[in-house]
């Protein structure tokens, strides 16, 4: 049989947990799925705080388990994966509890938010709750928002096209990490390098610097006013703009870029030799 994140979420928490707190997470989620109760679904999660220690995982447990290194980069704890544990125990049990966890998500307080975000991908049928993802991108609260946009893999699984040019445009708009979005080559797109372009003018208008790493989705739509763009990166007296405009240029299939990387071509060895790149910028 296959086993479903819920499985691989169940081993973990063997190895991390105290063996009661263990007993008592897993008879709850069987006792819940038996008698389909709502209310012991909503008491069963609040008693999680008191009935769980919280601690960082140590023991990840099975190498083969897909998203071991998701829940390594996100750090993830004791409390917050038996959270999405009894979740995924109940949702697995019938559609009838869809609602209940919709309405869970909801009224959740900041921290159950922020769980809920980061590990959306694991609940099954994740797109059952995009309307939480893209509520986050409403946010100002940088934790709230960073859940769902920065090392996450459910934005480029479920966002359409639209929303997620939102979220990368709003990362940087407050001044977030963009090293932390994942899948950027994957989601680049015209609308986006038009986007950046604009959002670019507006800053430097207000004589207001931008992060070099807001230019990696442009490579392949270089054209017209972008062209001038990324020649102004390389004319800049900061390197690491500079070295962004060759990384933009490098990964392009344009003939602009070619003709760019032909006159500006100081930092070109690096990056040819991987010494310069987009994670190390």
């Amino acid at each position: 049989m296959t086993k479903t994140p819920k499985d691989y979420l169940s081993d973990i928490l063997e190895l991390n947990v105290q063996g009661p707190e263990f007993q008592w997470l897993t008879g709850t989620a069987a006792k819940i799925s038996e008698s389909r109760s709502k209310k012991d679904l909503y008491i069963s999660y609040s008693l999680c705080t008191s009935k769980i220690h919280d601690e960082p995982i140590s023991d990840f447990g099975s190498l083969d388990f897909g998203w071991k290194e998701y829940l390594e980069v996100q750090q993830a704890s004791t409390l917050e994966l038996s959270r999405i544990f009894l979740l995924s125990s109940v949702l697995e049990t019938t559609d009838e509890f869809l609602k209940p966890v919709q309405q869970l998500i909801q009224i959740a307080d900041k921290t159950e938010l922020e769980t809920f975000l980061k590990f959306l991908v694991l609940l099954p049928n994740p797109d059952d709750f995009k309307f939480a993802a893209v509520e986050a991108l409403r946010t100002n609260i940088a934790t709230v928002f960073n859940a769902i946009s920065q090392y996450n893999p459910y934005p480029s699984r479920y966002f359409t096209t639209a929303e997620w040019n939102q979220m990368y445009l709003k990362s940087a708009f407050m001044e977030q990490d963009l090293k932390k979005i994942p899948e950027v080559a994957k989601m680049a797109n015209k609308d986006l390098a038009r986007i950046i372009s604009d959002y670019a003018h507006e800053r430097w208008a207000a004589s207001r610097d931008i992060d070099p790493m807001f230019w990696r989705p442009v490579s392949n739509f270089l054209e017209d006013k972008l062209v001038d763009d990324i020649e102004r990166l390389f004319k800049s007296d900061k390197e690491r703009e500079q070295k962004a405009a060759t990384l933009v240029c490098y990964h392009s299939n344009t003939d602009e870029a070619k003709q760019l990387l032909e006159t500006y071509d100081t930092f070109l060895p690096k990056v040819e030799q991987g010494d310069i790149t987009w994670k190390n910028l």
